[in-house]
């Protein structure tokens, strides 16, 4: 009977030991759930400009993100912006994908003997998406000055080789251009074409803003060339309305 007694007493100090233990050991247990459990926060990329790289529709997203060019991100939605390299020139490509399966490829932008690349990017994750591309004259054929007409620079202009910038306004659904304008220096003193290269593309919900380099000379908001002293490349900024009808203000550096 006394053995009973003691092992009943000892089974119970020994619940009451391990009770001093429960509550930590749930809490423990309910934080390692809690960290496995934490939502991965959706990565998002509104602007991308860099160095054009070469890819093909037939690429998957893996092969092309690893060229590491420019690309916008929404969430599990990329949008990647380069170049196919022909035979004897280069046309811009424009992808996007969505879970690594592509939605769309255009490479219709403009096919023809121009050098044509694509290297910068924004998105608002929406319906906003513009595309920068560069050009370096104008060829027989379908390029940009299609989507152009009737926006703030309608054509590259006169002369041919100094590289400048397309500015094309995309349905992010299907590729589609809605509009486009190009953008380029003007030298001041034979009127034509100047380069320029697109460094930073921003947007506030009703204009676009376009951060440049620009060679003698920028434009001004008129496109007439500004007055300039020192040595270019000039930084040069132009905030365009959406349509890309009309910059409201155009400024560069020891520009007027």
């Amino acid at each position: 009977m006394s053995r009973q007694v003691h092992t009943m007493i000892y089974s119970g100090k020994l619940q009451k030991y391990f009770a001093g233990f429960s509550l930590p050991v749930i809490l423990i247990a309910d934080l390692v759930l809690t960290q496995k459990t934490l939502p991965v926060l959706a990565e998002t990329i509104n602007s991308s400009i860099g160095n054009a790289v070469t890819f093909s529709c037939n690429d998957s997203e893996a092969t092309i993100k690893g060229k590491n060019g420019p690309r916008v991100v929404n969430g599990t939605t990329s949008v990647y912006i380069g170049y196919q390299q022909l035979s004897n020139n280069k046309n811009p490509v424009t992808i996007r994908f969505t879970n690594g399966i592509k939605t769309w490829c255009r490479t219709d932008y403009e096919t023809t003997n121009d050098d044509g690349t694509g290297y910068g990017l924004y998105w608002n994750g929406s319906d906003v998406l513009y595309g920068v591309y560069s050009s370096t004259g104008s060829q027989t054929g379908n390029d940009f000055r299609r989507f152009a007409s009737g926006r703030w620079l309608s054509s590259y202009g006169s002369g041919g080789g100094p590289k400048v910038a397309v500015i094309a306004r995309i349905n992010p659904a299907n590729g589609d251009v809605s509009y486009a304008t190009f953008l380029s220096a003007k030298k001041a003193d034979n009127g034509q074409t100047n380069s320029l290269v697109v460094n930073n593309l921003s947007w506030n919900g009703a204009n676009l803003t376009v951060q440049a380099k620009s060679w003698w000379t920028p434009r001004r908001a008129n496109t007439n060339s500004m007055s300039c002293s020192g040595s270019s490349p000039y930084q040069y900024t132009a905030i365009f309305t959406d349509d890309l009808r009309t910059v409201n203000s155009a400024s560069a550096n020891t520009c007027s």
